[in-house]
């Protein structure tokens, strides 16, 4: 607990001894204005083919329930006197 303590007040003195605008403006990626004019097309593809993959998966699986339930429905509905 006090290792911690005396590291945050480390770090407090150094963000106090740099220029208030550079305390905290340090990143390891570099901010580029977005080109519109040449779109990513393999990010694009990508993510409208995930998303068709995935709508495609939910579809079958709905209608693979609907089916099963229907399946169980007509079990459950059926009376007959062979059966019994």
């Amino acid at each position: 607990m006090a290792v911690g303590l005396r590291a945050v007040r480390r770090w407090r003195l150094v963000a106090a001894a740099a220029p208030p605008s550079l305390a905290f403006t340090r990143s390891a990626f570099v901010v580029r204005k977005p080109n519109n004019a040449q779109p990513n097309w393999l990010g694009v593809g990508l993510a409208f083919g995930t998303s068709a993959v995935l709508w495609a998966l939910l579809v079958k699986q709905h209608n693979e329930d609907v089916m099963e339930y229907e399946r169980r429905k007509q079990a459950r509905g059926h009376k007959c006197t062979e059966c019994s």
